[in-house]
């Protein structure tokens, strides 16, 4: 019985396979790279003083994003102020405000494909009442005075609400052993 190829050609081939395989793999992670956005996510206060930390997180972790920043603060109240600027003319400002200031918040920034718009899929809507069950605030919030997280609404609502929270030095970038399994990318 003959063999059913030449070793000496597969040994030849290997290199090229190798060199083209690499390529392949250089330009998946480039695309992945490119399409990863950041999203600013806070558990306020009375997520942190009702336990739900966990519960949040988890969310998040399963669904497959990274967390590249997380820190506790007792944010004072004109950093409320500076944090929901956009709301200043608003009847409910400064008890917003008050509220956000009122004690321990859980300020992360995740990271993954389309993990601004996702992650307020899994927020649900500003109003517990009015979101769906499955999400965090459906599921674990009633009244929207205490709505338990905020997410950032859009891309450059997350950087800038990323750049007030957290120091560039704070976020840390890496590649998760996840990503493979989550993304495809070898």
């Amino acid at each position: 019985m003959e063999p059913c190829c030449d070793s000496r050609s597969l040994t030849n081939q290997q290199p090229t396979l190798s060199v083209l395989s690499a390529v392949y793999m250089l330009q998946d992670q480039e695309a992945h790279a490119a399409e990863l956005e950041r999203t600013f996510i806070a558990i306020k206060p009375d997520g942190v003083q009702r336990g739900l930390i966990s519960e949040i997180v988890s969310r998040f972790e399963r669904k497959g994003y990274k967390l590249v920043a997380i820190k506790l603060i007792v944010p004072s109240k004109e950093f409320a102020q500076k944090h929901y600027h956009d709301l200043k003319d608003r009847p409910f400002f400064n008890g917003l405000c008050d509220f956000l200031s009122s004690g321990p918040v859980l300020a992360m920034v995740w990271e993954g494909e389309g993990v601004i718009k996702y992650g307020r899929k899994l927020i649900g809507a500003t109003d517990p009442q009015k979101s769906e069950p499955g999400t965090i605030r459906g599921d674990l919030a009633i009244v929207v005075v205490r709505n338990i997280i905020h997410g950032s609404d859009g891309p450059e609502t997350a950087k800038d609400e990323i750049a007030l929270w957290f120091e560039p030095k704070e976020l840390v970038s890496y590649t998760s052993n996840a990503e493979k399994w989550i993304y495809g990318v070898n």
